[in-house]
């Protein structure tokens, strides 16, 4: 690889070329990723400081935060920099790196989703048992397993990806470094990567969609067969926030794929994968919160408490 790639960096052509809207952009991309830390730490500390919130489902959710957190990390700093600086371009090592860790947590994100949904299903489905199966032992086995699922779907693809030699035309045209774009500017052949790219799209978009689907199916069924409205508007008032939350995780991920594989609309899929990359995890806590009466009175009382320790400090 080191005789073959002359390639030492690659070029981001960014979000626009207009200097004021790039300009407009950069103070809301800021603006939106400051608030998202906030929101997402914010879940982070109420889920381990609230005794309400000691439970499987707020745990998962923990671990969502953390991995929203470095997913969009992922990307923006670098696109800010790059915006703020008018710097275009981003180093061969700083690519890649930036591209594992992007694709590695999304698919983690995705896995541990799919997960929460089997949480859920055996919460209503199983409710007798659901303290002895979801103990705090199987929920880190779990989060555990997303973490080596993540890695391993996206080892082989990464590796096969970081041994091609790029000795031609370093232009990018997003603002991040996007691996389908990537790829077409290696100098031999690709095919066996777009392959394997493309298994491991099918495994974690669609395998894990078919978990959420099934899950909630039964979820569905379930509820329609308990007697009382009371009961069912219960239940399903614990599912409603995940629900979101596979609505968001899904939905821009898929449009994404269908429209960059079937389009040549690259402007239209850059505003896509912003969407995808800033809106999703600056929704989900406002998701949980909003939707979600526990994590508001576990606010509540937080924020209680933090006003009489800082009345006591006066």
């Amino acid at each position: 690889m080191a005789n073959s790639t002359t390639v030492r960096e690659f070029i981001l052509l960014g979000l626009t070329n207009n200097h004021q809207l790039a300009v407009a952009l950069f103070f809301i991309l800021l603006g939106i990723y400051l608030l998202t830390l906030i929101e997402n730490m914010l879940i982070i500390m109420i889920t381990l400081a609230n005794a309400q919130l000691y439970s499987p489902m707020y745990f998962f959710l923990r671990h969502v935060a953390w991995l929203e957190i470095g997913y969009m990390s992922s990307v923006i700093p670098k696109t800010l920099a790059n915006m703020a600086t008018g710097s275009k371009s981003i180093s061969l090592a700083g690519c890649f790196t930036q591209m594992f860790l992007y694709f590695f947590l999304g698919t983690t994100g995705i896995i541990l989703v799919a997960v929460m949904s089997v949480d859920r299903y055996i919460a209503i489905c199983n409710p007798l048992h659901y303290p002895t199966i979801m103990n705090e032992q199987m929920c880190s086995l779990l989060v555990l397993c997303c973490w080596i699922g993540g890695l391993s779907l996206i080892l082989v693809p990464s590796i096969l990806f970081f041994q091609m030699p790029f000795c031609g035309p370093n232009i990018i045209n997003h603002f991040f470094c996007d691996n389908g774009l990537v790829i077409k500017l290696s100098c031999v052949d690709t095919g066996l990567l777009e392959f394997v790219n493309f298994v491991v799209a099918i495994l974690s978009l669609l395998g894990t969609l078919i978990i959420n689907v099934v899950s909630y199916i039964k979820i569905i069924s379930t509820i329609l067969r308990i007697p009382s409205t009371t009961g069912r508007k219960k239940a399903f008032s614990t599912c409603a926030s995940h629900i979101s939350l596979v609505s968001v995780s899904y939905s821009s991920c898929i449009f994404i794929y269908i429209r960059f594989k079937g389009s040549s609309k690259l402007e239209f899929n850059k505003i896509m994968a912003l969407l995808n990359t800033v809106m999703a995890p600056f929704l989900i806590p406002f998701i949980f919160c909003l939707r979600n009466k526990q994590v508001q009175d576990a606010l509540r009382t937080e924020l209680r408490r933090w006003v009489v320790f800082c009345k006591k400090l006066r």
